[in-house]
Formats: C-alpha cells, structure tokens, sequence
C-alpha cells in the first residue's frame, strides 16, 4: 500500500472528537466549525462544478493562532487548505475529503500604514479593494485589480498571483509584494522579502503564486503608488474582432503602454447591459475595447489622441472618451461585472485562464471560435488585450448529463491551443485543481520535477494543500484525461 493510501485509510478511520477539542483549546469553540450543516458554506470556491466538504473549518484571528492550527494539522498528520474569501476559479482553495479548512476570512486588520516608504501591511483577509479605500485619501492606491476586487482577499490574491485590468502597466500581484509574514507547514512562523534586494534567494517571489503549497501569509506588506495626476479611458467599438485585436497590437507597437487594454465580444457586451444596464456599450458592436491610460496631462492627452487614431485607422466605428472618474467607473464597472453577467446568457459557465502572445491574439480568437462551432457550446471573450491573458466563458447547462465534461474538455482544448501559441495555461487564476493535468503541457518533467523539490523542501509532509498544482498518477492517470476525472473523491452536482 502506497503512503498515500495508508494515509487515506488513517483519516477514514480517524477519531476526530479530540483533534476537534485540540483545535478548540487552540483557538476558541466558536472559531472551530464542525457540523454538517454548517460545514456546506465551505464545500467549494469559485470553482463551483465540484464540492467536498472538509472534516473541520478553523477560523483563526492571529498569526499566532494561525501557527497553533497548523501544528496540530502537523502533528496529526492532517491534510490542510487555506482559504481566503472562496473566490478563486480553479479549485486550488477547493477542501479534500478528511481535511481541515484553515480560513483566513477573520484576518481583516490593516496593521500599519507607511507613506513615507509607500507601503501597507495588512492581514491576508482583508479584501483586496479595502486597500486603495484606506490610502486614497492621502492619494495612494494599490494597483492590482482583479474583477473580483470588492470581494477577493489579499491573502488569496497573495496565493494565485492575482493581476487585474490594470497589470499590463504596473504588473501583477507579485510586483507589489514587499514582504511577507509566514506560518510554514510545520508550524514555525518566519519573515521573508521586506528589504531592497534581499541577499539569497528570492523567497518572497516564491511564496507569492505557491497557491498554498508552502504555508499561509498572515501579514503582507504591500506597494502602494501614488494615484495618477491625469487618466482618460477610450471606448472604441468594431465590427470584428479582428480589427479590435489588431488595434492592440498596433497600440503597444507605438510605444503606448496603456495602464488597462480590455476587450469583450458581443456575448459579453449584451450580457453586461441586460444585467447592469450601463448603456454606454453599443450593443450590436462585434467587439468592444476600453483602453485606459494615466501619468502627467500632457502625456495623457498625447497617448489618448494617438489611441484614438489607431484605433479609427483599424476600422472603429466610433470612439468615446471618458475623462470624469464617473464615467471612467461605469465603463469599467461593466468589464468588472461580465463574469456576473453571463447568468443572463447562460446557467452555467466555465472559464478559463489562458495566456498567448499580442500577436496571436488574432489566430487564436478564430480558433476559439471553430473549437466552440466544433463542440457546439457558445463562448463568450472577456479578456485582459494588452498582457494577451485571455478569459474565454464556455456558456453550459450543469444540469444536462454529459455537458460538463464536454466543456471541461472543450477548455483543456483551448488550454493547449494558448500553449501552442506560445503562450501559458494560467494568468491570474492559477493552477489549483482545475488545470494540474494540463501543467506538462507547458513544463517538461524536469521542470516539474525541480518545482517539486522546492515544495517538498518546504512543505515536507505533503500536508498543505496536497494534490494542487502539480499532476499527479492519482489525480491524472498516466494519460491525457479530462478535468472531470480529476476529482475522483468530489461530489459533483
């Protein structure tokens, strides 16, 4: 019998009444959650076609508590996940069968702001959009954005390298992480990054994106900028997606590096009026691009008048300007809500998280679209344009047998189809559970072999969030195989 397997079977047969009294001890009664019913909140994340309900869910308020949760799940050779605000869209906070849930959600503190230095430290639970609302007023703010900004927390922006409509100019969540403080899978509590070019490796860049393989932050220092003295956002609509694409490419050819480069399709656009009534997108527009750039007057006046003839020379049929940060936030308050939005269009979606090369942006759009006439399931084009990371929304039915995996299978289609571009497999939603068997699709197996000496010498018992990232015989055969036979022990509904 394999360690695995012999694990398995201990956590069958496990006793959990005093593992629950540990964790009671540790922390308090109301911050240990055990029964059935109310362990069904914590079932799944974004991810929502799968569920598995954990054994325990912790809710610990401190580092310290955080630290004692994790050596009782050391000490017994319990499987752990942590989990943030449940966000995220590729399984990675998705809990195993027997295993504790350590949420980070109670950890909402902002513990220390610097202006001087230009930074912010702040527990992993505090939402991501929190952060601009406790500096603006000083004119600071924090540039990572994902769409889910209101309701995503740090911590796990922290844990899939988050990015945003504004990471093609100021970078994603990686670039803006000064320091971290750390609870290791053992227990023990560390401090790493927090100095100019720290000596020795670079285990803050490590951290960031590990998707909770190598321990839980519990305080994050952050960059915060200083807000920009002029934006102007560009709302160019075409008659082909070809042409908007075109336009992207031909705007960073001219030495513009716009702070956000969005597009959406025609599925996105009318889903995002029917839902929040905007009005400021045309509707039968085949494709829209919002184009937002910031810095000093003049500067921003001169990009946003050569935007604008570029885009026109590609065919646009009109181009609005938003130059009021009222208007600016309705035309992005749009973008932001399309994921949302697709529950007018469809019941379900699934999304992927792929990333190509500008230049491809073209080629692969059209083959997307001969992949969804091929399956025979719409799909929707809500993307970042300028970094090429590409948000494809596979309009499904959950509820007709049969249709998830075809989806699952038309995605790991468009997967291999970024790859072959020249691109990745993820952007900005991770790996997690959802895209582990298409890793060596990209990575040679020396390459995931290396990636799993730096996990193993760090999460030594394999106990944080075992099976992530990284494929696995159990999780993905010896063969190519679809998401759905990934999750062997998740209900599925």
């Amino acid at each position: 019998m394999t360690g695995a397997a012999l694990q398995d079977t201990a956590a069958e047969q496990r006793d959990w009444q005093p593992i629950v009294q540990e964790f009671v001890e540790a922390l308090s009664d109301d911050q240990v959650i055990r029964r059935k019913e109310e362990l069904l909140v914590y079932e799944c994340d974004g991810l929502t076609s799968y569920r598995q309900r954990p054994a325990i869910v912790v809710l610990p308020k401190t580092t310290e508590e955080v630290a004692a949760a994790v050596k009782i799940c050391d000490r017994n050779r319990l499987p752990f996940v942590t989990r943030g605000a449940g966000t995220g869209l590729s399984g990675g906070a998705l809990p195993l069968e027997n295993s504790v849930l350590i949420v980070t959600a109670c950890m909402r503190q902002i513990l220390d702001i610097d202006y001087d230095n230009q930074r912010i430290v702040v527990q992993p639970g505090v939402i991501n959009n929190w952060v601009t609302q406790a500096v603006s007023g000083a004119g600071f703010y924090y540039a990572p954005d994902p769409s889910s900004q209101s309701v995503c927390s740090i911590g796990g922006n922290i844990a899939e390298n988050s990015g945003g409509v504004h990471c093609l100019k100021y970078g994603v969540t990686t670039n803006h992480v000064l320091g971290l403080k750390l609870v290791l899978p053992n227990g023990d509590v560390v401090d790493v990054g927090d100095m100019p070019e720290p000596p020795g490796y670079d285990l803050t860049g490590i951290f960031v994106g590990s998707e909770g393989t190598l321990g839980i932050a519990t305080e994050i220092t952050l960059r915060i900028l200083k807000s920009p003295e002029s934006v102007q956002t560009l709302l160019a609509d075409f008659n082909s997606v070809e042409a908007a694409a075109k336009s992207v490419s031909d705007i960073i050819s001219a030495g513009i590096i716009p702070a956000g480069m969005e597009m959406m399709d025609n599925f996105s656009i009318n889903a995002v009026e029917e839902v929040v009534a905007l009005d400021c997108y045309p509707r039968d527009a085949t494709a829209i691009l919002l184009v937002e750039v910031d810095g000093s007057p003049a500067d921003v006046a001169a990009s946003a008048q050569k935007v604008s003839e570029i885009v026109t020379a590609n065919g646009a049929r009109s181009v609005a300007i938003a130059t009021t940060p009222e208007d600016r936030l309705r035309l992005w308050k749009g973008r932001k809500a399309a994921f949302a939005a697709m529950g007018k269009l469809s019941p379900d979606y699934y999304v992927q998280d792929g990333v190509i090369p500008r230049a491809q942006l073209p080629h692969v759009l059209n083959e997307i679209e001969t992949l969804s006439k091929k399956y025979g399931y719409d799909v929707a084009n809500v993307f970042h344009a300028g970094d090429g990371n590409l948000h494809p929304l596979i309009l499904y039915n959950n509820a007709e047998p049969g249709q998830l995996e075809t989806v699952e299978t038309l995605g790991g289609e468009i997967l291999k189809l970024c790859v072959t571009a020249g691109g990745s497999i993820s952007g900005e939603h991770g790996i997690g559970a959802d895209k582990r068997c298409y890793m060596p699709q990209m990575y040679t197996a020396a390459d995931l072999e290396t990636m799993t000496w730096v996990r193993q010498a760090i999460n030594t018992q394999g106990l944080a969030n075992p099976t992530k990232l990284f494929p696995t015989p159990k999780t993905c055969g010896e063969g190519a195989m679809t998401t759905a036979a990934q999750f062997s022990s998740v209900e599925r509904f």
